[in-house]
């Protein structure tokens, strides 16, 4: 694809932008300035590092407690015995 001018990639910017996921680099200029567009590669999901929680209480970790939804919002509710 030929170099284009700023109204012309906005005529078409959606073929632009399946070009440049083909792979072909796409060169607009405005004012004398180049700029060009290069699809980016898919990047590899990045896991969590960080804890969700920076403390959790012993009696939740032993099943003593549960989660309990209500009008309020979200809390902590004794776990019934069975």
């Amino acid at each position: 694809m030929r170099d284009l001018k700023v109204a012309e990639a906005r005529a078409r910017f959606g073929e632009i932008l399946d070009r440049a996921e083909q792979g072909t680099p796409v060169v607009i200029e405005r004012r004398g300035v180049r700029f060009r567009l290069i699809a980016e590669q898919d990047r590899p999901f990045e896991a969590r590092t960080a804890a969700l929680f920076d403390f959790v209480d012993p009696a939740v970790l032993t099943g003593q407690w549960t989660w309990k939804g209500g009008a309020k919002g979200l809390g902590f509710a004794p776990r019934k015995r069975r």
